[in-house]
């Protein structure tokens, strides 16, 4: 997916990772029927199945909101996610041939919560996209009322978080390598595409550890009630990501008790 208009670095950067993900959670799940091919159509939506998600194998889709031209697909993005919300009706066009691979809605929602891999993977292509149009909609504001939301980046040195501080963001690293700390003692590492600062947000209680970067970093940033919204709406995502932090906990665990070992030595 790629929103029209200029998008700084980090963004286009983003987006191409993102089309990659919809290839790897469909990995060994067979399409429901043969490719669709279109050769062109002003209402894909009153053309296709509502019952079926689509992997768009070669050309590119507009796609409209109240008929104003807003974003486009091309090779590799996932059509038909949309469904089923009580949204603005977005209106998909083709202009040139279009070959569409499909894949039964509810096989393709089944198969990704076999897979806590694949889980942890549809969470960062929902996040990464809600983070893509935020900051975008963040751009189009006037400076002094921009919301912090969407990207930040942070040097080497910089701290992301803080400990003791309120939780008011989710976090995903897009570029870079954070470290965390407690209590002055580095206690774990925090790599690319590791979500982070969600424990707080669940239990409502102040930061528990600081993470800084140890290099240049670039940073999706996720507003509390969106990323908890998330959450409620995907039960299966947020026990993902429940069973991640725990085995994050028992890592962190197991090299403090081994930094303590080291001390008395």
């Amino acid at each position: 997916m790629y929103l029209l208009g200029e998008q700084p670095a980090y963004a286009d950067k983003l987006t191409n990772r993102l089309q990659a993900i919809p290839r790897q959670l469909l990995t060994d799940l067979q399409p429901s029927g043969e490719p669709i091919e279109i050769v062109q159509c002003s209402d894909l939506a009153a053309l296709l199945p509502q019952s079926d998600l689509f992997i768009i194998d070669d050309g590119l889709i507009h796609a409209y909101i109240d008929k104003r031209p807003l974003f486009y697909l091309q090779e590799g993005d996932l059509l038909g996610l949309r469904q089923g919300f009580e949204l603005p009706e977005c209106h998909y066009s083709n202009e040139e041939p279009l070959r569409l691979l499909p894949f039964s809605r509810r096989d393709v929602f089944t198969h990704i919560a076999a897979c806590q891999e694949r889980q942890e993977l549809f969470t960062l292509y929902l996040l990464g996209h809600s983070a893509l149009f935020t900051d975008a909609l963040a751009r189009m504001k006037q400076p002094d009322v921009r919301p912090s939301t969407g990207f930040q980046t942070f040097a080497a040195g910089e701290e992301l978080i803080h400990q003791g501080d309120i939780a008011e963001h989710v976090f995903i690293i897009i570029d870079g390598h954070a470290e965390a700390w407690v209590n002055g003692e580095k206690v774990g590492d925090v790599d690319k595409d590791e979500i982070f600062g969600a424990m707080a947000v669940f239990t409502e209680e102040r930061r528990n550890a600081t993470v800084i970067a140890s290099e240049p970093c670039t940073v999706m940033v996720i507003p509390k009630d969106q990323f908890l919204n998330l959450m409620h709406s995907n039960p299966r995502i947020a026990h993902s990501l429940i069973e991640s932090m725990a085995r994050r906990i028992d890592l962190m665990n197991k090299e403090i008790t081994s930094l303590r070992a080291k001390v008395k030595a």
